[in-house]
Order: structure tokens, then C-alpha cells, then sequence
């Protein structure tokens, strides 16, 4: 209901609820002006009877008994209370939710009542704040009767002006979407989505990217659009694909190995480079030698073999990794030494 039509209904029926007051002395301007307004209430009325204007109902839910549908392009998993810091304190201070989310009735569940549609962050802030210091918080719903598709494109419809559903969530979502409502028709999908269908593309080609590779990168959030669709793009040959996922599988270790070191992860920037260049990185004779690399102090880096072959080796000096002269020899030293103990040495 519009915010309009909500406040004059509300004041409407508060009105209709007032206790009589004494009735004033007999004015003529007033009996105008209060003809005027009976006329307009009996309008409004008349609105509310013949469903013009919609009365909504808000409930007051405990959110234990409130399911995430799972067709929502938000990952609940993914959700945390630093990510729901600004929603948490914004309820606090406001002495509750002010903003309803939208539920729908489940039936054969008997652990849950409703399912959430659109304000899963809601829910599972106030889920938060029940569980830390509010026990009387709850959850305020407004229910619709919606079937999967209609909910579906409501929860698409709110998750695009949030910032905070990465690109990579919703292009799964739209993937899931696509076969389950609309018969893997992208046509008929963004016609109903009111979205491009090259833009729409994109995504369905940036949701077909492997978790193996989506691994490299320090968290999904990083896998955005545009430098996605390009490395969809290049995994669309099966031999440049079988590249990528091979250097995915190193970096995602390398990433693992940093993160029980306690050194940043790589940046997004890095990660895709390494993977669009799989394929040069890998050349060689024996690509396995590309495995080596050497990292400077700062996590950025330094050192890596390009390639190994009967004419020599060749390894690449990365620049801006912040390393000095001794640390780059040291790293070169290292590398030879690899090399020999792999068979792979300038001696074979």
C-alpha cells in the first residue's frame, strides 16, 4: 500500500475508534467543513470495500519460526553481524523494525509458519539481537500470497538496490531462476525481469563459473561482472578452461597457506590476471614447473618459473613486490634449487 493511502487509512480508522467528545456550539463554517470531511471519509470507505485502497496487515513474528526461502539471491550463510552492523543499530535506536518484510504462509512444516521473501537481513538481525540482550524483539512481517515465480521476482526486485548482494549471488540466483521458472527461456526471463537480455547473458555465463575457480579469490564478493564475464568468456575453451581451474587449484592453495600465516590474501586483481593468463603461465614443456613461485614478505609476488626445457629455464622477476636485491638472488637461489631436486635443473 502506498504511504499515503497507509497514513490516511490509519488516521481513518483511529478516528472511526475516538471516544465522543461534548459537541461544540453550532458553527455554519464548521458544519461546512465537516460535511465536506464525511463525504470524503464515506469515499474512502467506499475505496477500502471495493479494493482500491488495501489494508495490510503487519505481524509480529518470533524469527525462530520464520524460514529463508531459498530462492532469495542472498546467502544467509553469508551473513554476519558486521555485515548487518548499520541494520542492528538502526533497529536499536528506532526501538524496533520499522520496515515490514514480506512473508508468505508455509504448510507441512512444523517448525516454522512463514517464509521470508524479501528482508532476510532483517530477519536475521533481529534473530541477532534476540539472541544478544533484545529477547523481546520481533520480527514485523507483512504476509503475500505470492507463488515461486511472483516471489521470485519480488525478492529480485528489493535485492537490486542492495549493495550488499554481490554480483556472483544474484547471477546464481538468476541461473536457479531461470531453469526452475522459466523453462531455461532467457527471452521470456528478462521480458518478465524487465532486464536486458544481454545483460542477463552475462550473468547466467558469470553463474556458470566453477567453484573450483571461484576459490582462488579471497572471498565470492570479489567476483564481480565485468572481469567475471571475462573469465566466463575464456573458459568457454575447454582447453583454456582445464588451465584455469589447474591455476585456480594453485592459488586457492597459496591463498589457504597465506591466511594460516596471517598475510592478506591475494588482491581480486592479481587473482584474475593469474587466471586469464593461465595459459602463458603454463606453457612450456612441463607445465608443472610453473608451480613455483616465491613470494616477498609484503605477500606480493617476486618469483616465478615460467617455463623448463632442453634450451633452459626461464623464470620471471615480478615487479612491485617490494622485494630488495638480496631477497630477489635469495629467491632466484631457491628456484634452482627446486629445479634440481625435481629433475628440472640447468645439469639435466
Amino acid at each position: 500500500m502506498a504511504r499515503k493511502q497507509s497514513d490516511y487509512l490509519a488516521a481513518l480508522l483511529a478516528e472511526e475508534n475516538a471516544a465522543p467528545e461534548p459537541a461544540p456550539a453550532r458553527d455554519p463554517a464548521a458544519d461546512r467543513i465537516r460535511g465536506t470531511t464525511l463525504l470524503g471519509r464515506e469515499s474512502a470507505l467506499a475505496r477500502v470495500a471495493n479494493g482500491e485502497v488495501r489494508q495490510v496487515t503487519q505481524l509480529l513474528l518470533d524469527p525462530a519460526r520464520v524460514r529463508i526461502w531459498p530462492g532469495n539471491a542472498r546467502n544467509y550463510a553469508y551473513l554476519t553481524e558486521e555485515s548487518c552492523r548499520e541494520l542492528i543499530d538502526s533497529i536499536v535506536a528506532e526501538g524496533g523494525q520499522k520496515v515490514p518484510a514480506v512473508v508468505r504462509r508455509i504448510e507441512g512444516d512444523p517448525d516454522h509458519d512463514y517464509e521470508v521473501i524479501a528482508g532476510t537481513r532483517r530477519h536475521w538481525s533481529i534473530s541477532w539481537l534476540r539472541a544478544n540482550n533484545y529477547p523481546d524483539m520481533m520480527f514485523v512481517a507483512q504476509i503475500a500470497n505470492l507463488d515461486d515465480e511472483a516471489a521470485f521476482r519480488l525478492a529480485d526486485l528489493e535485492n537490486r538496490a542492495r549493495a550488499d548482494v554481490t554480483d556472483l549471488e544474484r547471477a546464481r540466483n538468476y541461473l536457479a531462476a531461470l531453469q526452475t521458472h522459466y523453462g531455461n527461456h532467457q527471452t521470456r526471463m528478462a521480458e518478465r525481469l524487465k532486464l536486458s537480455k544481454g545483460w542477463l547473458s552475462k550473468m547466467l555465463k558469470v553463474a556458470a563459473i566453477p567453484d573450483a575457480v571461484i576459490e582462488a579469490f579471497a572471498s565470492p564478493s570479489e567476483v564481480q561482472l565485468k572481469p567475471g564475464y571475462a573469465l566466463a568468456q575464456a573458459m568457454q575453451d575447454p582447453g583454456e578452461a582445464h588451465t584455469i581451474i589447474r591455476m585456480a587449484k594453485q592459488i586457492a592453495s597459496e591463498q589457504a597457506a597465506r591466511r594460516r600465516a596471517g598475510q592478506p590474501p591475494y588482491p581480486a586483481a592479481d587473482v584474475l590476471r593469474r587466471l586469464l593468463n593461465a595459459s602463458k603461465m603454463l606453457s612450456g614443456e612441463d607445465r608443472g614447473a610453473e608451480r613455483y613461485r616465491h613470494v616477498s614478505r609484503y605477500g606480493r609476488e617476486m618469483l616465478s618459473i615460467q617455463s623448463t626445457n632442453r634450451q633452459g629455464v626461464t623464470l620471471r622477476l615480478h615487479a612491485g613486490s617490494g622485494a630488495n636485491t638480496e631477497e630477489i638472488l635469495e629467491a632466484v637461489r631457491r628456484a634452482l634449487t627446486h629445479l634440481e631436486a625435481t629433475g628440472q635443473g640447468l645439469s639435466r
